[in-house]
């Protein structure tokens, strides 16, 4: 039987090329999105050409919610194989300015959805024993970035859970990664002008933003056998920028 993948966040950008990359190889694929039901569909339509995917309208901050996506998977698929926790969201601002409703949204959803997915899979994969988690964090999660003090700590925070988590998991067989993307192509960078972009290139050693299929193709690599003694590790895709 085909394996099966959830993506979390995966109606655009980096989760939908996700999504689109495992149904390519061949993953039965769990689509979740949180507010645009018609995006999510659109990727549903893409993966289908592949392997059967089904879309799911959750919210992984939500405990009930995270496990009626994980429900929702085993009842259509009967196994989870793959989880990718790449929901998330930005409320940047000074510290100063930044309410505490916008530090306690971005690490609910990024942080908190991630662990609620984590341990709503983790029974799962552990009477399977198998498993691979893949965590999307960022690349200011290391680094950190003005403006950005909740997205930081909220990404900083998801590498220590994977690392703790691979620690838990591993004698299982269930592996726990990180991909950390740096400036990738998006519906938001496409929105800035040129002297934005250029300053955003300059700080890139590979003199290019990134591609969301590079995210996609190294998280293929993550959940293959090639990489079936790496647990535990932060991945950067960001042309360098973080060394």
């Amino acid at each position: 039987m085909s394996k099966v993948a959830i993506v979390t966040g995966a109606s655009k950008g980096i989760g939908a090329a996700i999504a689109l990359q495992l149904a390519q190889e061949g993953y039965h694929l769990v689509i979740n999105y949180n507010g645009n039901q018609q995006r999510a569909e659109a990727v549903k339509v893409l993966c289908e050409k592949f392997q059967t995917a089904i879309v799911v309208q959750a919210n992984v901050a939500k405990s009930e919610e995270a496990k009626r996506l994980c429900d929702t998977a085993m009842e259509t698929f009967g196994q989870i194989d793959v989880l990718v926790n790449n929901a998330g969201i930005t409320k940047d601002n000074l510290i100063l300015r930044m309410s505490e409703s916008d530090f306690d949204d971005v690490l609910s959803t990024n942080l908190k959805g991630t662990f609620l997915m984590c341990k709503s899979v983790s029974k799962i994969m552990m009477k399977q024993r198998s498993g691979s988690i893949i965590n999307i964090s960022s690349v200011v999660g290391i680094s950190g970035n003005a403006g950005q003090a909740n997205y930081a700590a909220s990404k900083a925070g998801i590498i220590g859970l994977t690392k703790s988590l691979a620690k838990e998991f591993a004698s299982r067989n269930i592996r726990v990664n990180v991909v950390a993307p740096g400036f990738i192509q998006s519906d938001m960078t496409d929105k800035l002008d040129q002297e934005v972009i250029a300053s955003l290139r300059a700080q890139i050693p590979m003199k290019r933003l990134g591609d969301p299929k590079d995210v996609a193709n190294t998280v293929s690599f993550l959940v293959s056998e090639q990489s079936s003694y790496l647990t535990g590790q932060v991945i950067c895709v960001d042309g360098g920028m973080v060394m």
